[in-house]
């Protein structure tokens, strides 16, 4: 990213770069692909005592970040956890603490176990926002003092280590959303296959989930506002990892074509090569100033953060892939081998790409806050 760095903001960054390659290098993740959290319990943890689930979290409540702007210090993380292509449920653990920490003390156990890298949560998206009035997978209705849960969402990172998910449901009066204990009678999960080598998925289940009232994260019926944020956090992140992403495979593939000799030359001299590399330079540039706006939108508050956050996680979820895959197709053959290391980095754009609403998604949303804007004129 290319924010003028606090002296703190720049330790934070390299020390998340630092324990990323000593803890979980690509040759690592190779090893690890078969295991069913994708990385070693103590790597989370451990990254959890460097402050990744702390920056959206106020300090009175235990978390905090380094710049008094939670969601430009977790972008600067984000972006390492793209370079590195490092595993773990950096966005969901973050998103939920976000969300119980606008609650007060109603969830200060559960939030202080998910800051500390104890506990994993993950994001149970049941109503997409980016939907203009579209059909929810998740029902969540009252039964006399409790919440009953019915549906399903898929994917969902992490939720076969999950200890918590932050369910979104519709309800009779709106959006609703709830924390429900992983052991919760009646949930149940179904492993997926993920694009991305390093990061797990599964299907979750809700079939009459019970809960206490007390688990309700904000006011029942009335989330719509609250799950926006969230998602809009969510994106921010995720671009930034897609652009830490695409910084990697284009510094490799550039390195690469200066290497590479062909007919005695190499092949960086050709002139089509040096066409597609500039064109590669100018997404990549423009991708780290979208993000890095859109960054700075939603942590200044500003009226076009919504606006912000959505245009670049259309323009990063299309140029992400196309410039992962130019990487690909310039280096050839090897490039498409399970050995080179880059694949790692056109998988998670790839993902990253459909996460939170496809690029298609939220270019739709975006034009439905332009109407929104035009009818209240």
């Amino acid at each position: 990213m290319w924010y003028e760095l606090t002296s703190d903001q720049q330790l934070l960054r390299d020390t998340t770069a630092r324990y990323l390659a000593d803890h979980v290098p690509l040759d690592r993740q190779r090893k690890q692909r078969d295991s069913a959290a994708g990385f070693e319990p103590g790597y989370w943890t451990g990254g959890a005592e460097l402050g990744w689930i702390m920056p959206l979290v106020s300090e009175d409540m235990g978390g905090g970040s380094v710049s008094g702007r939670g969601i430009v210090d977790l972008s600067l993380i984000s972006y390492e956890f793209g370079r590195h292509s490092a595993p773990g449920p950096l966005v969901d653990c973050n998103v939920v603490a976000g969300a119980l920490h606008m609650c007060g003390d109603v969830h200060a156990d559960a939030l202080e176990a998910i800051m500390m890298g104890n506990a994993i949560a993950s994001f149970c998206l049941g109503v997409a926002p980016w939907q203009h009035g579209g059909e929810a997978t998740v029902a969540i209705s009252r039964q006399g003092d409790d919440l009953v849960i019915d549906g399903s969402v898929r994917p969902v990172e992490s939720a076969g280590q999950a200890g918590y998910f932050l369910v979104t449901g519709r309800s009779d009066g709106g959006v609703t959303q709830v924390l429900v204990p992983a052991s919760a009678p009646g949930i149940s999960v179904k492993n997926l296959k993920a694009i991305d080598v390093s990061r797990k998925f599964g299907a979750v289940s809700f079939e009459q989930v019970r809960v206490p009232e007390s688990s309700l994260v904000g006011a029942f019926g009335q989330a719509e506002a609250q799950v926006i944020q969230q998602v809009h956090n969510a994106c921010v992140m995720l671009c930034a990892e897609s652009v830490g992403a695409m910084e990697s495979a284009f510094a490799m593939t550039t390195d690469w074509a200066f290497e590479r000799y062909t007919f005695g030359r190499a092949l960086a001299s050709y002139q089509a090569l040096k066409h597609r590399f500039a064109d590669m330079k100018s997404w990549l540039e423009a991708s780290h100033a979208i993000c890095d706006s859109a960054a700075d939108a939603l942590a200044d508050g500003n009226s076009r953060a919504a606006e912000t956050a959505s245009s670049a996680k259309a323009y990063i979820g299309e140029k992400g892939v196309e410039l992962a895959q130019d990487c690909v197709q310039i280096h050839g053959g090897i490039g498409v081998t399970y050995e080179h290391d880059l694949h790692f980095f056109l998988r998670r754009v790839t993902l990253n790409r459909l996460l939170c609403g496809t690029p298609a998604d939220h270019r739709r949303w975006l034009a439905s806050m332009q109407i929104d804007k035009e009818m209240a004129v």
